[in-house]
């Protein structure tokens, strides 16, 4: 997912829209998709396909999925859409879509644009039950078991948790590929949708034209075992980057030392706060705490955009205004707390990651000394206890072996998906790319240029002589020295 992006609202192909879409098994009409925020709206046919929750009843309850279709522009399109995958895991397809809309509109003139929800997100038998609010600090065992029995009994009522796993998922997607009536599909995936669009490829790999992977999770790795090692390297280079540049560095001096300063000053006495909430303008009190800060930090290294912001937000807190980096936590709690399904996260992460986490006891060692520390997965394995395991195919952490041609995007300081996990997973396919963009972060859509490298490659199902050469031309944002932006 990217972060901190402006959203503008859009009217995509408003004539094609305006007709009945024929499905042989799906009947769509027009609808309105919407970003999480609300403040992006694409045009779309919307249909829902009904499911069994669980395979092997499928006489039992059945599941909505909720199917949007944003038909090309040019009445010559091509019979092969392209599929977006969201990321979260947890997040609605069509929401993400809402949001990015633009990265894919070279594509979207001649190819259908297709979105499942994927089962236990938006409006595919959601599983939302959020814990608590982003004003307060790190739960305690006993919160945690709380909330998570509190989500379990809130969701018994439409859901059975365990059977909202990524190889349950994958068949959907088939099912839905069938009843629109397309004989073979592209495929994006960011981030958690890079592991859909290979379990996709492991399962179907005939119905598969091309795939994109980007912020690349090969199927080997369980993700978010060492996050707090890889969110502690992106920090560093972040201040290293500030160091490198000389107006940052004459503005700011040391960012690190002013992140050690004010880590123990709020180790000492956290800081009470009342600002304005960034989405609502109502006030908000807060106690901020390293809690907080950790959350910026870790958020700010996801995207350039809030990178350029944290030395500058670091040096106001040290001279006494906190209220930026505040605004910076509410703003992102706000927006990842609507943003994913937290139910369905925690099927597929409990179900698919947690179990193969192999942590040495001098990896732990290392991660108490990051601004994270060990919460991460402590948390985690305290909420796994308790939340059912669904079903996870044998092979599903086997490398994958596919001659699917496949373009891999990564950012040279993603913090949870490396460019190494790139180079791993494009050893499975036989005819790949693999793109790294230095000085930026997790998922490259949005990254100027982006939009037309993905394009050239979906028109012609090739990395062979595919034309990259914009991207090495591309520069992350610089940082911000005032409110109002970089020096001119």
């Amino acid at each position: 997912m990217r972060f901190a992006i402006l959203l503008i609202s859009l009217g995509l192909a408003a004539s094609a829209v305006g007709r009945s879409l024929a499905a042989p098994g799906l009947p769509l009409a027009p609808c309105d998709l919407r970003a999480t925020d609300g403040m992006a709206l694409v045009k779309a046919e919307c249909g829902v396909l009904r499911v069994a929750e669980d395979p092997a009843r499928p006489g039992g309850r059945r599941i909505p999925l909720a199917v949007a279709v944003v038909p090309a522009v040019s009445t010559s399109k091509r019979p092969d859409p392209l599929f977006v995958l969201a990321g979260g895991p947890g997040e609605a397809a069509s929401a993400f879509y809402a949001s990015v809309a633009p990265a894919f509109a070279r594509i979207h003139l001649d190819r259908d644009i297709v979105l499942v929800d994927q089962r236990g997100t938006g409006g595919s038998n959601a599983l939302d039950c959020r814990a608590g609010s982003g004003g307060g600090g790190p739960p305690t065992e006993a919160q945690l078991a709380a909330e998570t029995e509190r989500c379990l009994e809130q969701l018994r009522s439409h859901a059975r948790v365990r059977f909202y796993t990524t190889g349950l998922a994958v068949r959907d997607l088939d099912r839905v590929r069938a009843a629109l009536g397309y004989a073979r599909i592209n495929l994006y995936g960011s981030s958690y949708g890079t592991v859909v669009a290979q379990e996709y490829i492991r399962r179907f790999p005939h119905r598969v034209r091309s795939v994109i992977l980007d912020g690349v999770v090969p199927p080997q790795v369980a993700i978010g075992a060492l996050s707090a090692l890889s969110a502690q390297q992106a920090v560093r280079r972040i201040f290293a980057g500030c160091a490198r540049e000389s107006a940052c560095r004459t503005r700011f001096g040391d960012s690190q030392r002013i992140y050690e300063s004010l880590h123990a000053a709020l180790a000492a006495h956290p800081v009470p706060l009342v600002l304005p909430d960034p989405t609502s303008g109502a006030p908000r009190r807060l106690s901020f705490t390293n809690y907080q800060l950790a959350q910026v930090l870790r958020l700010a290294s996801y995207t350039p955009e809030l990178a350029a912001l944290l030395p500058l937000d670091l040096n106001e807190a040290a001279a006494g205004d906190y209220a930026p980096l505040a605004g910076q936590f509410l703003f992102i709690d706000h927006l990842y707390g609507n943003a994913v399904a937290e139910g369905m996260n925690y099927t597929v992460v409990c179900s698919e990651d947690v179990p193969f986490y192999h942590v040495t006891a001098a990896q732990r060692a290392q991660m108490r000394q990051t601004f994270l520390g060990t919460a991460p997965i402590e948390e985690l394995a305290q909420v796994c206890k308790l939340w059912p395991r669904g079903p996870v195919a044998p092979d599903f952490h086997a490398p994958l072996h596919s001659h699917v041609p496949a373009l891999l995007l990564s950012g040279g300081d993603d913090p949870i998906t490396p460019p190494r996990y790139a180079a791993e997973a494009a050893r499975g396919f036989t005819h790949s790319l693999s793109l790294v963009i230095p000085g930026f972060a997790h998922g490259q859509l949005l990254d100027p240029c982006m939009g037309r490298v993905m394009a050239r490659f979906v028109r012609r199902a090739s990395v062979a002589g595919l034309d990259t050469a914009c991207v090495r031309r591309l520069r992350p944002m610089p940082f911000f020295l005032t409110p109002g932006g970089p020096a001119p």
